[in-house]
């Protein structure tokens, strides 16, 4: 690596020191407790899994430019050089860490192992050896943005052909839009993932409930994010905010997808309308009577599995339990403390990164797979796009025998009339 590459890798990982982040990599104990606190840890039996082994990748880079001791005595100081090798060892951390935080609540001081792999992941957009596939998603997300005009035509087209399916769910009345867009004044902007199965069961419990909505241009998937680019996740932002200002709406509403609500709720800052996501809102209709919902249509027990972004790091806990109390007499749930529940292995953009990390996320979420078979579930259900993808992958590979379903189609197939 030249100098020049490295002095400018280092100048992003000192843009990332903050207080928090300074306290991250000068905290750590070394007491082993979050040992067993990683899935990938718990299932494979691999060291380089342990949280603490990921942090000191970044901690000893950390000592070796930005301590004293470790620039005057780097072998005491247990520093380490930024080298092409160095990179190497941070993509490994960081592409085998789905950001779950799961660690983060066993560690006695909170480090967040999340925020200490945005530095690992950082340093490779830098060094331009990030996955070429996210980012190539974030960047089609920001041209979107810039030509919106190019899209809309289209966009439009393919909204239109799914009202159909909208009204198969729930009749609307006459001269009403089963599927708005760009509606200025509405009450609620829903932002969903491209495709039918994120837009028609939710428009139908929009529907359902008399919502005065529209449906967002943009998709809700955040790739700047995943990627780890500070920069990139902000300019996919925008394209939601700003659209949400120029309709003046009172609410966003984030499909199920769990780092778009995160990024959306968290880092988004003050702004003129709430920030709910779809399971919220849904529980919301449920609890104020707008829309009612059939019992126990769907056979057999049913449990949820709590997308990590969502529940853990989002707090979105008690209303989709809420939604199945509902929707089941036979709702079972898979731990006593959501806490500590266990990741589905396919956040962190690995389910995004398709079959390269097939078979890392089959290996790494055994414990994940003996979970969901104690609860002798018939039915899996969950609220988040890479959840239920991983957790399909998860149900095909290991034969767990569960019918895996989105939270809000459970929704949309019970409602009453």
């Amino acid at each position: 690596m030249d100098e020049k590459t490295r002095d400018d890798l280092l100048k992003l990982f000192q843009s990332k020191l903050n207080e928090a982040m300074r306290f991250y990599l000068e905290t750590c104990s070394r007491c082993g407790i979050c040992t067993e606190a990683c899935h990938a840890y718990q299932s494979m039996g691999q060291v380089r899994y342990i949280s603490a082994y990921r942090h000191e990748i970044v901690r000893r880079i950390y000592k070796k430019y930005f301590k004293g001791q470790g620039k005057a005595l780097p072998a005491w100081g247990e520093s380490k050089e930024l080298t092409e090798m160095a990179l190497e060892e941070l993509s490994a951390a960081a592409y085998s860490c789905t950001g779950c935080r799961r660690c983060m609540v066993y560690c006695p001081h909170g480090i967040d192992t999340q925020m200490l792999m945005s530095i690992a992941k950082l340093l490779l957009v830098g060094a331009g050896t990030e996955p070429e596939i996210l980012s190539m998603l974030a960047d089609t997300s920001i041209e979107k943005g810039k030509s919106l005009e190019l899209y809309k035509e289209g966009f439009l087209t393919g909204i239109k052909n799914l009202e159909a399916q909208v009204v198969e769910k729930w009749k609307v009345e006459a001269g009403r839009t089963p599927i708005p867009v760009d509606v200025e004044g509405a009450d609620l902007l829903y932002v969903a993932l491209a495709g039918a199965h994120s837009i028609v069961p939710a428009a139908a419990v929009f529907n359902a409930a008399g919502e005065n909505w529209t449906l967002s241009f943009f998709e809700a998937v955040n790739f700047g994010a995943f990627v780890g680019d500070p920069t990139r996740t902000k300019l996919i932002l925008e394209r939601i905010i700003n659209e949400a200002k120029r309709l003046k709406v009172k609410e966003v509403c984030i499909c199920e997808c769990g780092t778009a609500f995160r990024v959306m709720k968290q880092q988004s800052g003050k702004q003129p309308f709430k920030v709910s996501s779809i399971t919220e809102v849904q529980a919301r209709y449920l609890w104020e009577g707008r829309i009612r919902v059939e019992k126990d249509k769907f056979p057999g027990p049913v449990t949820y599995h709590d997308p990590c972004q969502l529940a853990r790091n989002a707090g979105v806990i008690d209303e989709p339990r809420y939604i199945l109390n509902q929707l089941t007499s036979r709702f079972v749930d898979m731990t006593d403390d959501v806490r500590y529940n266990w990741c589905c292995g396919g956040g962190g953009g690995l389910v995004a990164l398709g079959e390269d990390t097939l078979d890392f996320r089959m290996k790494s979420v055994t414990v994940k797979v003996d979970q969901v078979k104690k609860t002798g579930a018939k039915i899996l259900a969950t609220a988040c796009e890479n959840c239920h993808t991983q957790l399909s992958d998860l149900n095909a590979h290991y034969q767990m025998g569960v019918d895996v379903k989105f939270l809000s189609s459970l929704v949309a197939d019970a409602l009453i009339h």
